[in-house]
């Protein structure tokens, strides 16, 4: 019970607050405290780290195949320290169909978590074979456009006698089309130029409010469609009619953005089709790809003109998808990985207030955020696996670390009686 109950803490809280391990002994004592539900002996916050790591041992441990046909959701982490993390996600090929809305950790399975610091399509290949040769073979992988991560799974597939499709991640299939089509023009360029003049000149001042969206370098046109649809509101803004008075907030801005309606035709442009395909991701990744979707995206897409770059990427992408959809014979076809991403996103709210930037055995929390975690599936998780198996994981997948590579170095170090790099 109270090892549930401090697993739970750490893993069930991440939706709404971060729960740290060392805050858990201290929550425990307020129910010492205030209630009614007494804790006889209050474990140190190691022992809720050790716990929460045996779950996700466990977890793991238990991964086998089943008879079902699913699919595999597979994706790197952003580099931590030197290293990356592999995780593997298993969802059923029916679950569109069961929920007609976009999937959730709570419909997938952690099925593998691999730690690598030397990455390239032989050692993604080697990992994935790891993988699949316990869990069984998915029907098709969902992936991301990264071409390290793809080249892996090529190399995979091309090994196995039975087929296995391949799936682009619409998400990122749209950022490379809008980054095509927008990235070398000159009205793009000169965009991006007045957004950051703009930013520079509101930002210390009261009407930073109205500072444009932040984009991130990395992945930008991930996130794009928020600027469109910016740019559109100030573009409406500056459009009233008449001069507008001093130092009123329209003055203001045009003075911070001087050129900003000059760019009125290729903002209209941007914008029309930035909405166009928040429109047609939501439709994909809400209900997957069938033949009902694929008319519905289709009516979306002819909104863009026959000159735009990304209706032409993007129909090809629905052609080829219908096409495995057909072959795979399932109701409709998950064409997202976004839910890895929000799992990255949540194990870096966990382990944030680590102080060490590294990829260490803090990995294996990952398993313990996805599916329908209950307090039967804890203790089997306990049961399947002890604090010896938690050292032997942690030995033999995270055996360099930055925080072991720093005590070795002080240990040596004090042995010979002095400090040196």
């Amino acid at each position: 019970m109270l090892r549930t109950l401090c697993v739970s803490l750490v893993v069930e809280a991440v939706v709404v607050v971060v729960v740290s391990y060392r805050s858990i002994p201290r929550i425990l004592n307020l129910f010492n405290k205030f209630t009614s539900f007494y804790i006889e002996q209050i474990p140190h916050f190691t022992s809720v780290i050790n716990w929460n790591l045996r779950l996700g041992v466990g977890l793991l441990k238990q991964v086998d195949e089943v008879q079902r046909s699913w699919i595999a959701i597979v994706d790197h982490s952003i580099n931590i320290g030197i290293k990356k993390v592999l995780v593997v996600l298993r969802v059923d090929v029916d679950i569109l169909l069961k929920k007609q809305k976009a999937i959730t950790l709570s419909d997938c399975d952690c099925i593998g978590v691999k730690v690598s610091q030397k990455i390239n399509g032989e050692t993604i290949a080697k990992e994935l074979h790891d993988i699949f040769d316990i869990s069984g073979k998915p029907v098709g992988v969902i992936a991301d456009g990264d071409y390290t991560l793809n080249k892996g799974i090529k190399n995979y597939i091309e090994s196995q006698s039975k087929d296995i499709e391949t799936i682009d991640d619409i998400g990122h299939v749209v950022a490379n089309a809008l980054k095509k089509q927008f990235e070398k023009t000159q009205g793009y360029k000169k965009f991006m130029k007045l957004l950051r003049d703009g930013a520079t000149y509101l930002r210390q001042t009261d009407i930073a409010f109205m500072m444009p969206p932040k984009i991130r370098k990395k992945g930008r046109f991930q996130s794009i469609s928020k600027l469109g649809d910016w740019g559109m509101k100030v573009m409406d803004t500056f459009s009233t009619k008449g001069r507008a008075k001093k130092d009123s907030l329209v003055f203001r801005l045009r003075k911070a953005m001087p050129e900003f309606t000059l760019l009125k035709p290729f903002i209209k442009n941007f914008a029309k089709t930035t909405t166009v395909t928040s429109e047609f991701m939501k439709v994909l990744k809400n209900r997957g790809v069938n033949s009902d979707t694929i008319k519905e995206c289709m009516t979306i897409l002819s909104i863009l003109p026959k000159s735009s770059k990304t209706k032409k990427i993007l129909n090809e992408w629905l052609k080829k998808h219908l096409l495995i959809q057909e072959k795979l014979d399932i109701a409709s076809l998950p064409v997202s990985s976004d839910i890895i991403e929000s799992l990255f996103g949540k194990f870096k709210i966990i382990t944030k207030r680590n102080p060490q930037a590294d990829m260490n055995r803090s990995v294996l929390l990952i398993p313990t955020l996805c599916g329908k975690i209950n307090s039967d599936l804890i203790l089997n998780g306990f049961n399947s696996a002890s604090h010896k198996h938690l050292k032997e994981w942690d030995k033999e997948h995270t055996p360099d670390t930055i925080r072991k590579k720093r005590l070795e170095f002080f240990i040596e170090s004090k042995k010979r009686g002095k400090y040196h790099l």
